[in-house]
């Protein structure tokens, strides 16, 4: 186990590598970068103001800008133009800025943002705490929900309590959980009904004022229409999963064979069915928290004003912010890559007849 673990730690660097490679060629081949973008500003600003004298910043620098340097049909300055591509880092040929961004990632420097003058790691951890907060609660809440409901549910397969549930879990599939959101606001955030929860933010203005307790609870309110958001958005595939998984086991061979030898129904399927079909379920883990935490939540974000990790790599894509979109990049593959390993590693801890280092001929 310990030989298969670093095994797949090493695979990790080329998978990163990969990864980063092909989104770099990708976002390179993409028009209007932050060069493009700065100059069609400055032509902007330079032939509406007559002429116009400052400095810009951006890309960790800045230039000066003078009224000269826009000459009408001709453009810019190519001087300006130079300083400019200077500025960002596109200076340089695409595959040494590559080279250098790399080894910048090695000592985990991913730079600063061009437009929000702050480092990429400084509006990481800005933004942690609403995608934290969202990804883990809706996520937690999911599985403590979906879980017993598809064992329920397999235990009693065609009852009316089947056919009830599964009419909701249709309901739940068939709507997005953004359209949820906008219900759940129009009933209980001020839309029409009742002013429940409040409808912006993460914590209220007088957060700070609160006492340990009132601040566990002005979270919690604040979270409670987000999260039943996606909760209701996205538990139906799970209890569905969960449903089929069990139902597969308790037919099999085994099964029978515990019944007949006196074992009472709870015995068996908390003993022998629920080790073996919680493998798929726990199979899906990483990427169900993975989804959610970082690309799951955006609508919802903006729907609720939760300032995120969801938005602002988002932003960073339409702002083609480079150092936000490859540093969110780096450290959400890195992170998914290690959660994708715990839950190899938590497959033994389930079934220690799971062997990773066996292989069959």
């Amino acid at each position: 186990m310990l030989a298969y673990i670093l095994r797949r730690l090493l695979l990790i660097i080329p998978t990163l590598f990969g990864i980063l490679l092909i989104n770099f060629i990708i976002i390179q081949a993409a028009p209007g970068g932050p060069v493009e973008q700065m100059i069609a500003k400055l032509e902007g600003f330079d032939s509406a103001a007559g002429g116009a004298t400052g400095r810009i910043s951006g890309g960790g620098g800045e230039v000066s800008v003078a009224g000269s340097n826009y000459r009408g049909a001709q453009g810019l300055d190519p001087e300006l133009v130079k300083e400019i591509e200077r500025m960002y880092g596109f200076d340089k040929p695409a595959p040494e800025r590559f080279w250098i961004m790399l080894k910048n990632y090695l000592r985990l420097d991913f730079g600063s943002s061009f437009f929000r003058d702050a480092k990429v790691t400084d509006l990481i951890v800005e933004k942690m705490p609403v995608s934290i907060s969202l990804g883990l609660w809706s996520t937690l809440i999911m599985y403590l929900v979906s879980i017993p409901l598809g064992i329920a549910k397999a235990t009693r397969h065609g009852s009316t309590f089947d056919l009830w549930t599964s009419t909701a879990i249709i309901v739940g599939y068939a709507i997005p959980a953004f359209l949820f959101a906008i219900l759940l606001i129009v009933l209980f955030a001020g839309g029409s009904y009742w002013d429940w929860f409040p409808l912006r933010g993460l914590t209220s203005n007088n957060f700070d004022e609160l006492s340990l307790g009132g601040k566990i609870l002005d979270y919690f309110w604040h979270l409670t229409l987000p999260v039943t958001a996606l909760v209701i958005g996205n538990f139906a595939t799970l209890t569905l999963l969960t449903k089929n998984s069990f139902l597969d086991e308790i037919n099999k061979q085994y099964v029978v064979t515990a019944r007949a030898k006196g074992l009472t129904e709870r015995r068996v399927l908390y003993g022998h069915v629920f080790r073996n079909a919680m493998l798929i379920i726990i199979a899906g883990f990483p990427a169900a928290f993975i989804g959610i935490f970082f690309t799951g939540s955006l609508l919802i974000e903006v729907i609720f004003s939760l300032d995120g990790l969801g938005l602002m790599s988002f932003e960073a894509a339409i702002n083609r912010d480079y150092p936000v979109v490859f540093g969110t990049l780096f450290i959400f593959t890195l992170v998914g890559l290690l959660v994708k390993l715990i839950g190899d590693i938590t497959y033994t801890l389930v079934d220690p007849r799971i062997d990773f280092e066996s292989r069959e001929g």
